[in-house]
């Protein structure tokens, strides 16, 4: 056999190798950016979760935690393939705008105001938020905002207008354009209050001395949804990695691991799975 025929026997053997290969069954394109909120990432639930998808795939997830806000940003100018966030009233108008598609509900946990142990503005047992708000700003108690629009900043902001109340350039009234963690670590160090999500104040609670001093009011409910970035408005996403993630978020087997996330250190969990459930 002549060398040409050799290599050219070689050749179309390696090929066929290759095309039998499991390899071939991996996605074309292996990135997904995740644009989430910083509460996925501060309490520690997409370092379980994301491995464990990665490995099941065969994609690679760029993880971008910044406010909902953000992340909605980033999806609007295409620049992320999947949303995790909790924003609701802005995710409605970012599906409604032809951004996203197929939002679905992925899991809950609820926001609480917390602050310094000895509650200058006397919110100690207080069930309303607003309640909470009004004495907070009355005794003009240092607060700490987020101000970074964010889903925490949202929901802030909604709760202070139904208070009557606009606390912008008040002296009480403090913003930080931070994450959960780092604004909760400001408002420890300033022995200030904040709004905080469950699940993050869980996971920096043994290092912040500020206890819970509300919660338990429907209006300081925290929902998070997955959403894909609309491939037909952004032909650049990846939409068949968009896709697997999200169907990941809501399948039965990671429902099940966010039911169960932090009890053991925690001895409650973070967050309370959702998918499936009517809204």
């Amino acid at each position: 056999m002549k060398r040409t025929s050799v290599w050219a026997f070689s050749l179309a053997l390696l090929l066929a190798v290759m095309a039998a290969s499991p390899a071939d069954a991996a996605p074309q394109q292996k990135n997904i950016i995740l644009a989430t909120t910083t509460s996925t990432q501060d309490t520690g639930l997409l370092d379980t979760l994301i491995p464990i998808f990665e490995k099941k795939t065969g994609y690679f997830v760029k993880t971008i935690a910044v406010g909902s806000g953000q992340a909605m940003t980033m999806g609007s100018k295409g620049e992320a393939d999947v949303l995790l966030v909790h924003s609701p009233d802005a995710e409605k108008k970012f599906i409604a705008d032809g951004l996203g598609v197929n939002r679905r509900l992925v899991m809950h946990n609820d926001f609480i105001i917390v602050g310094p142990a000895d509650d200058p503005a006397k919110i100690k047992g207080e069930k309303s938020a607003i309640e909470a708000l009004k004495k907070i700003a009355g005794a003009n108690a240092l607060f700490i905002s987020r101000g970074d629009n964010s889903g925490t900043h949202a929901l802030e902001k909604k709760v202070w207008k139904a208070a009557g109340i606009n606390p912008e350039g008040r002296k009480f009234y403090q913003q930080t354009g931070l994450g959960m963690g780092q604004t909760l670590n400001v408002a420890a160090e300033k022995k200030a209050y904040t709004i905080a999500d469950r699940g993050t104040w869980l996971s920096l609670q043994k290092n912040l001395g500020l206890p819970i001093l509300c919660e338990g009011d429907k209006a300081l409910l925290n929902i998070y949804h997955v959403m894909e970035v609309n491939p037909a408005k952004f032909p650049k996403v990846n939409a068949a990695g968009a896709k697997a993630f999200a169907d990941f978020m809501v399948s039965k087997e990671i429902q099940a691991i966010v039911a169960k996330f932090g009890v053991d250190k925690y001895g409650s969990p973070l967050f309370f799975p959702d998918a499936g459930k009517p809204e």
